[in-house]
C-alpha cells in the first residue's frame, strides 16, 4: 500500500502553533512537589523535548537495497507485460528525527492527494523509509535514477518543513522558559500566601470520608528521575546571584594581588593563601567566612554561612595534575548537599604551563559523573560548571573554577 508523505490531515503549521499550549498542559499536570524539586534548567529541557520538533534527516550513506522480488506479469496493471515477470526493488533509507513530520501536511501540498511525482513509499517505520521501484527493468542505472528522483523529492519537502521548524524551535526555548518561571512563581506565591495567613495548615478531619476524585496520571518527565516519589518542596536559603558574584569578585582581586606580588606569594603555602582570601571575604560578608570548618563529611577550606546554613564553599588545592581536581570535587560534593549551593574550586598553579593545567582541570571536571553542563563564564580566569549533588540530579551545584598562576611560573597567562 502506497503511503503519501506530507499529505496528512493535520498541518505542520497548526502543530507548531499549538506547542505552547501543549507545554502549559504538561506543566498543569506536573505534580507540584516534583516540579518545584526539579531544577529550572531540567524542567525547561524536559518540556523542550516534549514540544520541540526534530525534523527528520535522511541518512543516505546508510541506505541499503533489499534483494529484488518478482511479480506475475499477468497482473491487470501490468497487462502490457503479459507473459513476463516484473522486478520490484526496495531501498531502505534510515532517518533520524520525528517520524510524525512525514505525516503532516505542508503548505502548498494538495489535501487528500499524494501529489504528482510522489515517491513510491510502502513502509514508514519509526526510523526508516522503504522506497520501491517496480517494472520490467534490466538496466541498473534506471533503477538508481528512479531512487535518486524519489529521494530528491523527499529532501525538497523536508527543506520546506525545516524552514518552519527551525524558527519554531528557536523561539520555543524563550516561551518555555517564561512558562516555567510563571508556573514556579504561581506555586510559590500560593504557598507564601498560606504561610502569611497565620493559621496552621492541616488536613480536613473528614478528608478520608470525602474520598479522592479520579485524576489523570501526572506527567512524569524523563530527565528528572520520574520514578522517585515526590517529596514536599521547601525553599532553602541560598546565596543570591549578586552575592555569589561579589564573593567571586573578591577572590578575583585577591588572586590579582597575589600574582602581582610574587615575592609575597612565593613564601605562602596553601593554608597561608587561604587565610589571606578569608580576610578579604570577611571584609565583604561581615565576618561570616571561615576556614577549616567541619562540614558534611570533612573540613572545607572556605565556608560562608547565612541564617545558620552553608551557602558558599570554596576548596583550595595546589595543582599536581588531574587527581588534584578529582580529589577536590569529591570533597566539594560531600559538602554541598542542598539546592542551588554555589561554590568555587581554587587551583594554585606553580611552575607549570598554566594554560595546559587549566585545560586538564576542565576536562577532568567535565568527565565527572556529576557534571551536568558548562555555566555562563568561560575564560582562563574563570570557568563555570553546573554539577548535581550525590544521588540527586535535581539539586544543582554552581561551581566556579578559579585558577591562580603563582610565582614560579615566570610568564603568567592572565592579563589584569
Amino acid at each position: 500500500m502506497e503511503i503519501g508523505l506530507f499529505s496528512g490531515v493535520r498541518e505542520l503549521r497548526a502543530v507548531l502553533d499549538w506547542a505552547p499550549q501543549t507545554v502549559w498542559q504538561h506543566l498543569a499536570r506536573w505534580d507540584e512537589e516534583a516540579f518545584l524539586n526539579t531544577s529550572e534548567h531540567d524542567a525547561i529541557e524536559t518540556l523542550l523535548n516534549t514540544a520541540s520538533v526534530n525534523c527528520p534527516r535522511l541518512r543516505h550513506d546508510e541506505a541499503w537495497i533489499a534483494e529484488p522480488t518478482r511479480a506475475d506479469g499477468l497482473a491487470n496493471e501490468w497487462s502490457y507485460a503479459r507473459g513476463r515477470y516484473l522486478s520490484i526493488f526496495y531501498l531502505i533509507v534510515p532517518f533520524e528525527g520525528d517520524r510524525e513530520v512525514f505525516t503532516y501536511r505542508l503548505a502548498g501540498y494538495p489535501k487528500g492527494s499524494v501529489g504528482r511525482g510522489h515517491p513510491n513509499i510502502d513502509d514508514l517505520g519509526s526510523a526508516h523509509l522503504r522506497l520501491t521501484v517496480r517494472g520490467v527493468l534490466t538496466d541498473a542505472s534506471q533503477v538508481r535514477a528512479e531512487f535518486d528522483r524519489q529521494l530528491d523529492w523527499i529532501e525538497r519537502w523536508l527543506d520546506l518543513a525545516r524552514e518552519q521548524i527551525g524558527p519554531h524551535n528557536a523561539k520555543l526555548r524563550e516561551t518555555v522558559s517564561k512558562l516555567v518561571a510563571r508556573r514556579r512563581a504561581d506555586l510559590l506565591g500560593v504557598r507564601n500566601m498560606y504561610a502569611a495567613i497565620g493559621f496552621p495548615i492541616r488536613s480536613r478531619p473528614d478528608e478520608a470520608a470525602l474520598g479522592a476524585p479520579v485524576q489523570q496520571r501526572p506527567m512524569a518527565p524523563s530527565a528528572p528521575t520520574p520514578d522517585r516519589p515526590a517529596t514536599p518542596f521547601a525553599p532553602e536559603p541560598t546565596l543570591t546571584d549578586d552575592d555569589y558574584e561579589a564573593a567571586l569578585h573578591v577572590l578575583h582581586h585577591s588572586r590579582n594581588a597575589l600574582e602581582r606580588t610574587p615575592s609575597v606569594a612565593a613564601g605562602m603555602d596553601e593554608e597561608s593563601i587561604r587565610n589571606l582570601l578569608l580576610v578579604s571575604l570577611n571584609a565583604q560578608f561581615e565576618g561570616s567566612a571561615n576556614g577549616e570548618v567541619f562540614n558534611g563529611n570533612g573540613k572545607t577550606d572556605i565556608l560562608v554561612r547565612g541564617r545558620d546554613r552553608n551557602v558558599f564553599i570554596g576548596e583550595c588545592k595546589i595543582w599536581a595534575g588531574p587527581r588534584t581536581v578529582e580529589a577536590a570535587l569529591d570533597q566539594l560534593l560531600s559538602y554541598l548537599v542542598w539546592r542551588d549551593t554555589k561554590g568555587a574550586l581554587l587551583i594554585f598553579i606553580r611552575n607549570k604551563d598554566v594554560s595546559a593545567a587549566i585545560r586538564s582541570a576542565v576536562e577532568t571536571i567535565e568527565a565527572h559523573p556529576n557534571c551536568k553542563r558548562r555555566g555562563l563564564h568561560d575564560s582562563e580566569e574563570r570557568i563555570d560548571f553546573v554539577m548535581h549533588a550525590q544521588g540527586d540530579r535535581d539539586r544543582e551545584i554552581h561551581l566556579a573554577l578559579l585558577p591562580f598562576a603563582l610565582p614560579g611560573d615566570a610568564t603568567s597567562r592572565f592579563k589584569h
